[in-house]
């Protein structure tokens, strides 16, 4: 069974992800897959290249994240044509990474922790959907928290381009509520696991 895992910025999912994986589960990390699709020699950093220019590649051929950053941050069509290139590579990756995995250990839970699984529309390649919960304030808190350069209005906005963590949590097949203890999350788990384990 093929799980997505998501939620919203600074919601605890990389907390859950490891709980999960305490647990026996496999967590295929999409933030990893984005890195890897970008590192030399892959068709999607070719790609970046050709249509953004040389200068959004270091001398030894890695992307210059800064330069590209530069380019499609406050340019919603670059931006959009960026992500026309990576989404696409990134889920491929996805699929033939869980694939494998699937196929080496057919028992055990394989998750996919992907942080825009609806607003990218790829909650169907999932047999159920696992949403990371915590209230908006909570997110924002949060995010300015751990992010001491952003502003609260800043961390706001951030956590606005995404989905609202109430519609998520509406589409969700399972919740977690992230906003308490550890423990309270890992008691949570503990009863969700034993209903994941029955599919």
């Amino acid at each position: 069974m093929k799980i997505g895992l998501t939620g919203g910025i600074a919601s605890g999912k990389s907390t859950v992800g490891a709980l999960l994986t305490e647990r026996g589960a496999v967590v295929v990390d999409a933030d990893q897959l984005a890195r890897e699709v970008v590192l030399p020699g892959e068709p999607a950093l070719a790609e970046v290249a050709r249509r953004f220019g040389a200068s959004v590649l270091h001398e030894d051929g890695t992307l210059d994240r800064k330069a590209l950053g530069a380019i499609v941050f406050g340019d919603r069509v670059r931006l959009t044509e960026l992500e026309g290139i990576l989404h696409p590579a990134i889920r491929q990756r996805m699929r033939e990474r869980l694939d494998q995995l699937e196929a080496e250990d057919p028992g055990r839970l394989h998750i996919a922790d992907v942080p825009l699984l609806y607003e990218t529309g790829q909650a169907a390649a999932y047999g159920r959907v696992l949403v990371v919960y915590v209230p908006r304030e909570v997110q924002v808190q949060r995010l300015a928290a751990r992010s001491p350069e952003l502003t609260a209005e800043q961390a706001a906005a951030r956590v606005d381009l995404q989905m609202d963590i109430e519609e998520k949590r509406r589409r969700a097949d399972w919740v977690v509520d992230n906003s308490g203890t550890r423990e309270e999350t890992r008691r949570q788990l503990d009863a969700l696991w034993r209903e994941m384990m029955e599919l």
